[in-house]
């Protein structure tokens, strides 16, 4: 929710300043999540009445405006704005103005005739998208006042993220009802009165639907001005609330919805057929929606129809071919009540999100609707004149919600929160919120305000009672508590040490949605089976992760959308496999993604971009506090989601524990990544069993260095070669190393050389040079004979 400062401060003005007044919403549980200072404009642009407009003599499309700004102060201004018109009120920059592009306004000379200042556009202003002339005030507006004074541009837009069961609060009044609970500031009563009807004209409404559509209000409206514009003081607190003018009667019903909280909607009048229908659809169809995008209307989705087609998918978005539009003169004016459960899910099923819906899915007052279709009726007739009709009502008040009395005990109060508050004290916060109160020795007695649908139990009230008291009045007071030691297994490698091996590796630890979007997930696991969610978010998430690439990858993407080239992302988190029918198997995994340059940039080394073999020396890094790092493999594999030629699948000696590739190509291209990424997984379960470190005595005898190199085909793993290697040489081989890989003069194509190092000793006796040659004979055998090596 997204509203001005200034507006709410019309409703209730607490002697706070814009900080501690988000505070004070914030620390009670309405989260501010931003705020942000309007940019004024100069104070040398101000309103100026146009007095006369001639032609300009030497070109076509300009004029020549002699325009006051005072009452004996004339400017002679040139203009080319095909709407400048005598008796205009409109904004002048003066010379001197400096317009929020920056251009400076100074004394000009155009084809001849001198100029002095500008006339401006809503555009040229910054207060409008677009604009096809001059912005025009109202008739009285006062000339020779600054524009910022006017529009009263001295304001903040204050932006909330209101939990779902705070539905109350998405509209200036339930914001302003809450500052005046919090703050104890009087709210300044808002009356709406009853508009007399000056046309008979009606139509009939009926509830097919009575439990999802219990309560519709509807109105004509005859004979209004389609010319008409939306005046300027609307479209800027629409503009400062995050919404877009469109015209007079649209931009009316949106007024309402964030002065109120009750979405409504327009009909044109004589696009409809008979009388107006709520109900249930009871087959599979299209609908086209008034932003011209075509749905798929599920059976049992709540419309609004005529006699002849639907109009509207209730409480989400109106259609196409009922809108009103600049031919519009007569209207049907809808404000009714739609129970959540009619609402909750509908729109995201077809990939939408309107304003109407996120309202009615967290719930609109039921007793709203003839408050809002009043004022809405008496701002149109205010701004495109008209004939309102009799107001047509159909109520089912059996199927409206209720809100029950709900026990508050002191004592329970007084354990809950720990502190003790006056009877009278808990009695008057209660009341500030609107609460109708009934006191008892023991406790109280409350009924909830019909817009309050969050309060059902004794611990919202508490809840209730402390949120407005303040939590920062809470008394601090040490808890006590018994501690006790956690006993970690010395076989077993924490999180904790995992994270830190990262962290030391130059990895930052993200935390992405369990849930992810379908086609990325199978996009990079085609072979998998997500399990889908029932009731999603949105369509991008809408089944349970099988790995923590996707979302590695999304946040890849969205810091390379912020100008980041450099990243190294790590997750650890629970992936969701299907187990049989209905089972769900979580598996814990831990993974990465790097993409970028290797090593920040630095004067000691050239910048070179990170590869497979920088992410697999990480991979072995992670593998350190469980002491098997020897033990693990690395052999090459496919996978449709990884770059041929550069994946691998990582083994123990139980079996495949993870994978690590580069990412395909395609999938790159098809993300909108820029740069290439390395990624890998792999199960925690596998990194977390310790071997426990084993104690062996430095032997006393000397090591004997034998070094070999053998060509081999360049398809061979160079662990291969040392597996073979390790296992002839026997246990009188303490170390070994491959030093060098070389492919090139010499070398045959398609072979390559491979140097080996390897240390040998015994525990117990000087080992004999023949006996150091007899291993290496069988070394070189194994070579040959199970991979075909060559001594070089």
């Amino acid at each position: 929710m997204k509203l001005s400062e200034n507006w709410l401060r019309e409703w209730v003005n607490p002697d706070l300043d814009t900080k501690s007044l988000t505070d004070l919403l914030t620390m009670a549980g309405l989260e501010v999540d931003a705020t942000e200072k309007l940019i004024p404009l100069d104070k040398k642009i101000v309103i100026g009445r146009i007095e006369e407009v001639e032609p300009h003599p030497n070109a076509d499309r300009l004029r020549v405006c002699q325009v006051s700004i005072e009452k004996k102060k004339l400017l002679q201004i040139v203009c080319g704005a095909s709407n400048a018109a005598e008796g205009l009120k409109v904004p002048v920059a003066q010379v001197g103005a400096t317009l929020p592009a920056g251009q400076k306004i100074k004394q000009a000379e155009l084809r001849g005739i001198s100029s002095s200042g500008m006339l401006c556009s809503g555009l040229e202003l910054g207060l409008e998208e677009s604009s096809d002339g001059l912005m025009v005030f109202a008739n009285n507006a006062p000339i020779g006042i600054s524009v910022n004074d006017y529009l009263k541009l001295d304001d903040t837009t204050i932006e909330t993220d209101l939990t779902p069961n705070r539905g109350d609060c998405l509209s200036v009044a339930g914001i302003a009802r809450e500052v005046s609970a919090l703050s104890g500031a009087k709210l300044k009563p808002f009356v709406v009165k009853n508009v007399p009807n000056k046309s008979k004209r009606k139509i009939t409404v009926t509830l097919s639907a009575k439990q999802e559509c219990p309560h519709y209000i509807g109105r004509v409206i005859e004979n209004v001005n389609p010319l008409a514009e939306t005046p300027l003081w609307m479209k800027e607190r629409l503009r400062r609330s995050g919404l877009r003018s469109h015209s007079p009667v649209v931009d009316v019903t949106n007024y309402v919805l964030l002065e109120l909280g009750q979405p409504m909607h327009a009909f044109d009048l004589d696009k409809l057929s008979g009388g107006i229908k709520v109900v249930k659809a009871k087959s599979r169809h299209k609908f086209t929606l008034l932003d011209g995008n075509s749905v798929t209307v599920e059976p049992n989705t709540l419309l609004i129809t005529d006699n002849k087609q639907p109009l509207a998918i209730a409480g989400i978005m109106g259609g196409q071919s009922s809108a009103v539009s600049d031919m519009t003169k007569n209207i049907f004016l809808e404000s009714a009540f739609f129970s959540q459960k009619a609402i909750a899910g509908k729109a995201r099923s077809m990939g939408l999100h309107t304003d109407s819906s996120h309202r009615f899915e967290r719930g609109v007052d039921p007793a709203l609707q003839r408050i809002a279709i009043e004022r809405a009726t008496q701002l149109l007739i205010d701004i495109v004149g008209g004939e309102p009709g009799p107001i047509v009502e159909q109520k089912i008040s059996q199927y409206l919600p209720k809100r029950s009395s709900v026990i508050l005990r002191y004592a329970r109060l007084e354990q809950i929160l720990g502190l003790k508050l006056a009877n009278s004290r808990v009695q008057t916060l209660l009341k500030r919120l609107g609460m109708s109160v009934t006191a008892s020795p023991k406790g109280l007695r409350i009924r909830p305000p019909s817009y309050r649908f969050d309060i059902e139990r004794e611990v919202d009230l508490i809840e209730e009672v402390i949120r407005v008291h303040g939590y920062h009045n809470i008394p601090e007071h040490a808890p006590k508590v018994g501690l006790h030691g956690i006993a970690v297994p010395e076989t077993t490698v924490s999180d904790k040490q995992l994270r830190w091996a990262m962290i030391n590796r130059d990895y930052q630890e993200v935390i992405t949605y369990s849930f992810v979007d379908r086609q990325l997930e199978l996009a990079l696991n085609p072979a998998a089976e997500p399990i889908a969610l029932a009731n999603p978010i949105s369509a991008d998430l809408s089944v349970m992760r099988t790995s923590l690439w996707p979302g590695l990858l999304q946040a890849i993407l969205y810091n390379q959308n912020r100008q980041q080239n450099r990243m190294r992302f790590f997750e650890i988190g629970r992936c969701f496999m299907k187990k049989g029918r209905d089972d769900v198997d979580e598996v814990r995994s831990i993974a990465g993604a790097v993409t970028g340059p290797a090593k920040p940039k630095q004067w000691g080394e050239t910048s070179r971009p990170a590869d497979f073999f920088d992410v697999k020396a990480d991979v072995e890094a992670l593998l350190i506090p469980a002491g098997r790092g020897a033990k693990i493999r690395f052999k090459p594999c496919q996978h449709p989601a990884l770059h041929p030629g550069q994946a691998a699948e990582i083994h123990d000696h139980r079996g495949l524990i993870g994978i690590l590739g580069s990412l395909h190509p395609e999938i790159q291209a098809k993300l909108g990544l820029d740069q290439p990424v390395v990624l890998f997984e792999l199960a925690i379960s596998s990194l977390q069993a310790a071997k426990i470190p084993e104690f062996r005595p430095i032997s006393r005898y000397p090591a004997i260095r034998r070094d070999v190199a053998v060509i081999v085909d360049r398809r061979v793993p160079a662990a291969d070669v040392e597996q073979v290697t390790a296992e002839a040489a026997g246990e009188l081989l303490v170390k070994l190393e491959l030093f060098d890989d070389y492919r090139g003069e010499g070398i045959d194509s398609g072979r390559k050389s491979l140097a080996l190092g390897l240390t040998l000793q015994d525990s117990s006796r000087t080992l004999k040079e023949v006996e150091v040659e007899k291993i290496m004979d069988h070394v070189v055998t194994a070579l040959n004979k199970k991979l075909g090596a060559e001594l070089r």
